[in-house]
């Protein structure tokens, strides 16, 4: 009880405080740390893309890609990867494991836009070359979401490795990976394309490799590129992006993996607790509140896990089976965890959407399950994972059909909205405005004010 009273104690404080200042940058995936989260205005509940109602800007983006728009101050820098056809993309709930082949030359591309008024401001080439690992046909050649410190910006482009930008474009540095080759650990010669995102944090750059062979996590200085250290990982591929997150004095960086979830000390990479099982190919990414981690995985014979992990936990905490708990394991669910989305937490409720669209809400101290409702009819897929203004949840579907739920313990659907294009990306969410990226455009939604900071300098 003692652990639950100083975990709401230090959640409500977190909550006020994002209450009563300005929103944040949106600086990486999801956010910062992953949170999904920015309560500092209401965002709009209806919007109408054909008569521009709470449509702020509509921008094209060309070529294909699934990473996510990031945000510093009035710019909004989002990657793509650019061919001379038009690539195909099939989304829906299937299970084909065949690569896509020979698509030829791509270019990884970076654009500013103005947040403002969706303007490019301007498109850098970052690299240009014919693929070393071919994609699933509902990937792309451009999964991994920027991030960024307001000095640099930092891309993965897949195997083509991790490049540095300044904030206006220049090619600072560019540091090979390796091989990047994720797909089906069962058959190897299908490739499905990288997505782990990196993680900027103190003026470093952390990158996650979860691949066929050789497997890694480490940490880069953002200035010049410089290796830090390279720790080994026991995994076989993941598509999950790494969260810091300090724990005492020390930051940690958090990993969600089927064989090898872990938690690594930040600036030497030595391990600090480890776990095994679950999900066989996982994809969310953690999320932290108060002195917990959340952790899901929602495929394969392991179950669908949702674990609370305590964040001062040491050693292997691997339970004797997949609905166990210990000393580290404050609680699990089995069976109502997350596939493809990585879940949110708003207040002290946690909520999963699974890539059928069954949502389930648990109560974020004990795991209790409040209710688990489908969004849609059941024939949508949903990989892009939702965001909230601190009242509702907008969690996209992949036909571009978003569904708003308020974040309470009871469910309803207050409201859908069309994006009329395929939506696999998470938007941004920053003071009252959301920006998603579709197949071929960014779409900014705001009401009167939306997206306008308000000081704190």
């Amino acid at each position: 009880m003692h652990r639950f009273v100083l975990f709401g104690i230090s959640l409500l404080i977190s909550m006020l405080l994002l209450g009563n200042t300005r929103a944040a940058n949106w600086p990486q995936f999801r956010g910062p740390q992953a949170c999904g989260v920015d309560s500092s205005k209401p965002a709009p509940i209806h919007w109408d893309l054909k008569n521009s109602e709470n449509i702020l800007w509509r921008t094209p983006i060309p070529g294909l890609a699934h990473s996510s728009p990031i945000l510093w101050g009035d710019r909004i820098y989002v990657t793509t990867a650019l061919q001379n056809n038009k690539p195909e993309l099939k989304v829906g709930l299937y299970g084909n494991p065949i690569s896509v082949e020979n698509e030829g030359s791509q270019q990884w591309r970076l654009l500013a836009i103005d947040s403002k008024n969706g303007q490019l401001i301007w498109n850098t080439l970052g690299y240009e070359k014919a693929p070393e690992i071919n994609r699933h046909p509902k990937s792309t050649h451009c999964n991994p979401t920027p991030a960024t410190d307001g000095k640099r910006i930092a891309a993965i482009f897949g195997s083509e490795g991790l490049f540095c930008f300044d904030m206006d474009g220049k090619l600072k540095w560019h540091k090979s990976l390796g091989p990047t080759d994720s797909g089906w650990y069962v058959d190897p010669t299908a490739q499905w394309g990288f997505a782990s995102s990196p993680v900027i944090h103190d003026g470093k750059v952390a990158v996650l490799c979860d691949v066929q062979t050789n497997s890694f996590v480490a940490l880069f200085d953002l200035a010049d590129g410089r290796e830090l250290w390279r720790t080994s990982r026991a995994d076989v591929p993941t598509w999950g992006t790494p969260t810091v997150v300090k724990v005492g004095d020390r930051d940690q960086i958090l990993i969600n993996g089927w064989r090898h979830t872990a938690a690594y000390d930040f600036l030497t990479g030595k391990e600090m607790w480890r776990l095994k099982g679950g999900g066989d190919i996982p994809v969310p990414t953690p999320i932290v509140a108060g002195d917990m981690a959340y952790f899901t995985s929602g495929h394969g014979l392991g179950g669908r896990p949702v674990r609370a992990i305590r964040l001062n936990s040491r050693g292997d905490i691997t339970p004797e089976s997949v609905d166990g708990t210990n000393d580290s394991i404050a609680w699990v669910q089995p069976r109502s965890g997350n596939y493809m989305q990585t879940p949110i937490l708003v207040q002290d409720h946690l909520y999963c959407c699974y890539d059928s669209g069954i949502l389930t809400c648990f109560d974020a101290h004990t795991g209790k399950i409040d209710y688990s409702e489908r969004l849609g009819t059941g024939s949508e897929g949903f990989t892009s994972s939702p965001v909230s203004d601190g009242r509702n949840l907008y969690i996209a579907s992949e036909v571009g059909n978003v569904y708003l739920v308020p974040a309470t313990t009871n469910f309803s659907i207050i409201a859908t909205n069309k994006l009329n294009e395929t939506c696999m990306a998470t938007p941004l969410i920053a003071d009252g405005m959301l920006v998603y990226r579709t197949r071929e455009h960014l779409v900014a939604i705001g009401g009167k004010g939306a997206g306008i900071l308000t000081s704190d300098k």
